[in-house]
This record gives structure tokens, C-alpha cells and sequence, in this order.
């Protein structure tokens, strides 16, 4: 006669059995967008019934081209804090990347392309610098990269007045290589009355890598070592400065792909735009379950909490309120957010 067997136990913390079937809720309690994933059910339920055409096709077309924007760049600052790192750089040198891409090609009178290429030469260099003096002089990445962030208004500003004369760039709109720049950052497409923009395509293509490189290499057990314990990491071998670099490397790139959809979107740029968008960048990675000390996240949560701030955004208009009050709701969502990812995670811990 054959034995029936029980499924495997295992102990629990007070050394007592509980069935193997618990491990799975084990592990989605450890999912740091856990938080955010019901978060943003409940704020999609709650303009769903409180704004009246929020769950039209043509208002979640603008839905997720309000977080697609975002959430851009929320992918690469999430990145970067799970790092343990900061970049305040970031919304200007969306602004930075636009300029220099627009003023290269009127002033040189070249190929649209040719702009592209040398504002993309342009970011990467500037997260290269960012990571160099912040591996080098051991200073916080604060006070780095709010370095970064003045000198980048400045001269976005300085420069502009000083070759266009104005404030805002000439438009390269009639230059060649125009439009085939802007069908790849600035085309849309319309499905179902819904109006799709392709900074939908770059945000989730960018969220599917993202969460590749985090899960499935190398480099992403580095990125979770050195946001844990940089010391640690360091003394196992972990090179502590190169993944740093590439971190702020990697904000370059998508801070690139949202100034060459600025550029191309709106065919001018105004040089005093982007400041104060790095906050949101990194509310949105907050709000989607990072840690403000490193080690803790993922890019699918950033990109829930470019969601949920896109539906803020958007859902406050349709139900016709003052906009005035949406920094407040985006305030007490970053309140609400960390704390419930703190209990999630202590939850997570107390059952491990």
C-alpha cells in the first residue's frame, strides 16, 4: 500500500510548522510594487466612478502618454536608487538633451539626425561626469549631482540667449531628417479612438529591459550589492565605480530619448523647461516600492508609479477640480506609498 505523504513544512520564525504552500504569498508580499500595484488600482477605481470621461478611450490615450513621459525616466532614476544613488540632474538634462540636439542642427545647418547623435554624445557624457566625481571624491550623490543640476540650468539658459538671442530655440521643423527623427521620438497612432503616443512603446520597451538587466544578469545582482552594501559589494569583488558610472549613464540615455521627443513633439524648446521634473522622477520610483537607502525595488514598480501619477494628473481634470490641489494629492500619495511599502516589507520579513 502506497503511503500518502504531506506536503513539505516548513518552520516558521516562532518554531512552529506552516504547509510549503505559504511560499508563494510569501514572495508576493517581498515584490517591493506590491504597494504600488494596489495603489494604483484604487486611484484607477476612483476617477473611474468620481470623473466622468475618465474611462473613455481618447482620455487613457492621454492617461498613458501623461505617464509615459514620466515613467521614462522614472525607469532609469529607479535604477539608480536602488543603486543607493540620487539624480538631480535629471529634468534639466532632459532640457539639455532637446537644446543641444535643436541648436547643433540649425547652427550647423545639418541633418536633424546629426543633432540627435551629438545631444545623445552630449547626455552620456554628463552621466559620466556625474558618476566619475561622484566615485572619485566620495561626496554625497546630493551634492553632486545639485552641482549638475545648477550648472545645467545655467547654461541651458546662457547658452541658448547667447546663440539664439532668445530664450527658446529656432525651429528645425523645414531641416531634413526631420521627420523621419520625429516618427521614431514623436509619432502617434490611433487605436480604437484611443490616441497612442510612441513614448508609450520607448516607456514600456525601456521597463521590459530594465527589469531584464535587475533580474536575469549580471550586472543586476551588482546593482542590488552595491545599493545594499557598497563596502560589502566592493570587498567581493563588485566593481563599485563602473556600475555606478553606468547607472548615471543609463539616466543620460533616457533623459535623450525625452528631450529628442520634446524637440521633435513641439519642433522648439523653450531652455528654462525641466526643472523641478527630477522630483517627480523620483516620487514615481518611491512611490513604486524603491527605498530611499538603496537596495530595494524594481522598474515595474517605477513604472506603476509613473501610472499612478498619470492618472492623478489627468483623472483631477476630468473630474473638473482645481488643479491647484494635485501637489497635494501627489504628496499625500508619496506619504501613503512609502509608508505602506515599509509595512509590506516588515510584513514580508516577519514571514521569511
Amino acid at each position: 500500500m502506497t503511503a500518502v505523504t504531506a506536503p513539505p513544512a516548513e518552520r516558521d520564525p516562532a518554531g512552529g510548522e506552516r504547509p510549503a504552500q505559504a511560499a508563494p504569498l510569501r514572495r508576493l508580499l517581498t515584490r517591493p510594487e506590491l504597494g504600488s500595484v494596489v495603489g494604483a488600482v484604487a486611484v484607477f477605481l476612483f476617477f473611474a466612478f468620481t470623473a466622468d470621461g475618465f474611462l473613455r478611450a481618447a482620455s487613457l490615450g492621454t492617461v498613458l502618454y501623461a505617464a509615459s513621459t514620466i515613467g521614462i525616466m522614472a525607469v532609469p532614476v529607479a535604477l539608480l536608487m536602488i543603486g543607493g544613488e540620487f539624480d538631480l540632474s535629471a529634468g534639466v538634462l532632459v532640457t539639455t538633451s532637446a537644446l543641444v540636439s535643436s541648436m547643433f542642427s540649425y547652427q550647423m545647418t545639418a541633418n536633424a539626425w546629426v543633432g540627435v547623435a551629438v545631444s545623445l554624445l552630449v547626455t552620456l557624457a554628463v552621466g559620466l561626469f556625474n558618476g566619475f566625481m561622484l566615485t572619485r571624491t566620495r561626496l554625497p550623490s546630493f551634492i553632486i549631482t545639485l552641482g549638475t543640476f545648477l550648472m545645467l540650468t545655467g547654461l541651458n539658459l546662457g547658452l541658448t540667449k547667447l546663440i539664439s538671442g532668445t530664450v527658446s530655440t529656432k525651429t528645425i521643423a523645414d531641416m531634413e531628417g526631420f521627420a523621419s527623427a520625429r516618427a521614431v521620438f514623436a509619432s502617434e497612432a490611433t487605436i480604437g479612438g484611443a490616441t497612442l503616443k510612441v513614448t508609450v512603446l520607448w516607456w514600456l520597451a525601456l521597463v521590459a529591459a530594465a527589469t531584464w538587466i535587475l533580474l536575469r544578469t549580471r550586472f543586476g545582482n551588482r546593482v542590488f550589492a552595491v545599493g545594499g552594501n557598497a563596502e560589502a559589494a566592493r570587498a567581493v569583488g563588485v566593481p563599485v565605480r563602473r556600475t555606478k558610472t553606468l547607472l548615471y549613464m543609463g539616466v543620460g540615455f533616457c533623459a535623450w530619448v525625452s528631450g529628442q521627443h520634446l524637440l521633435f513633439s513641439y519642433e522648439v524648446v523653450q531652455s528654462g523647461e525641466g526643472v523641478g521634473n527630477e522630483l517627480i522622477y523620483i516620487i514615481a520610483a518611491v512611490i513604486g516600492g524603491c527605498l530611499i537607502t538603496g537596495g530595494y525595488g524594481s522598474a515595474v514598480g517605477a513604472a506603476v508609479g509613473a501610472c499612478i501619477f498619470g492618472m492623478t494628473s489627468k483623472g483631477i481634470v476630468y473630474a473638473e477640480w482645481n488643479p491647484d490641489w494635485f501637489k497635494f494629492f501627489l504628496g499625500a500619495m508619496l506619504l501613503l506609498a512609502t509608508l505602506l511599502n515599509a509595512w509590506v516589507r516588515k510584513r514580508a520579513e516577519a514571514t521569511a
